[in-house]
């Protein structure tokens, strides 16, 4: 993660050299003095361009991995994710939303409060159409979390037919993108982030209980249902927080997460940390990607995961069916 940040902040337009970028890092730390560091001019571009985008892209990367090991963990599903549960698409539409009413400026208060709320609404659907107590099955829960989803997207469609003076703004946030001029994207998403996954880490050891059962659960003396609720808030705001900023990012709260319990086995308290730095890494990299491949074009981020995940869900699928 720490070297695909440096690659991130090295890249670009104006190339840096990775090892001066790495020096006036450390150089920024309180009682260090680093030589060799970036010249005035390249310094403004990676504190002012380059390192809020990379900040950002780690912040998303970790929310949208760390909830869905979350999201599968409490649902006991391999293939639950922040997009089959239709939480994207709630956070989607009231994103949305506040942009249309033209509350995109108005820092935590607008997009990101919107998006919560819709995207906590869509997740309480779904779990009530699929998942009503324990024995919710897998396909009706997908299913559920698919018509969430179609409906949420077609009051999304609604919403931009009326309101065309915004579309190229919501395209943009659709799309999904790491854009940010400063720091003020990272400074909204990163309360949440705080409350999100700290509240998942701390308690990672829970999911491993709740994976014996309800029955076995309580006998230990956990409350699995007051458990599951609070997971799913948190996860929750977590997604609604990494998609009112950077948009419909897909894929990487199921792709991460696999990719995680393959290699390190299926214990959450492995899983959650580990996801959470996978995740941050990959979106950043993919990031360097979408800036680079076609420079000076940039490709949305959510085209290059979708790119790289959509394979990686089918081969998941056939297993799985296998």
């Amino acid at each position: 993660m720490v070297v695909i940040a440096v690659l991130g902040c090295a890249l670009g337009p104006v190339p840096l050299s990775p090892v001066r970028v790495l020096a006036t890092l450390i150089d920024l730390l309180p009682f260090v003095t680093m030589d060799d560091t970036l010249s005035p001019s390249q310094t403004a571009i990676l504190l002012k361009l380059r390192l809020p985008r990379v900040a950002l892209g780690l912040l998303v990367g970790g929310l949208l991995a760390g909830c869905g090991a979350t999201y599968q963990g409490v649902f006991r599903n391999p293939l639950a994710d922040p997009y089959l549960l239709g939480a994207a698409s709630g956070a989607g539409l009231g994103a949305v939303t506040a942009i249309t009413i033209g509350l995109a400026g108005d820092g935590i208060w607008g997009v990101p409060l919107f998006a919560f709320v819709g995207a906590l609404a869509a997740v309480a659907l779904t779990y009530g159409l699929g998942a009503t107590g324990v024995n919710g099955g897998t396909t009706s829960l997908i299913l559920a979390g698919v018509a969430v989803s179609a409906f949420a997207s077609a009051v999304q469609t609604f919403l931009m037919q009326s309101n065309t003076e915004q579309l190229k703004e919501v395209y943009s946030w659709l799309l999904g993108r790491l854009a940010t001029s400063g720091w003020r994207d990272v400074l909204v998403v990163l309360p949440y982030a705080l409350l999100s996954l700290g509240f998942v880490v701390i308690n990672r050891r829970i999911l491993d209980v709740m994976a014996l059962g309800d029955e076995e659960a309580t006998m230990l003396g956990l409350r699995p249902n007051r458990a599951r609720i609070l997971f799913v808030l948190a996860a929750t705001l977590g997604t609604a927080a990494a998609v009112s900023v950077s948009g419909l990012i897909g894929f990487v709260g199921i792709v991460v997460p696999h990719l995680v319990r393959l290699v390190f086995g299926s214990s959450h308290r492995v899983i959650i940390p580990l996801s959470i730095i996978v995740g941050a890494a990959l979106l950043v990299g993919t990031d360097i990607v979408a800036r680079m491949a076609l420079a000076p074009a940039e490709i949305p981020i959510g085209v290059v995961t979708a790119f790289l995940g959509a394979p990686f869900f089918l081969l998941l699928l056939r297993s799985a069916r296998r």
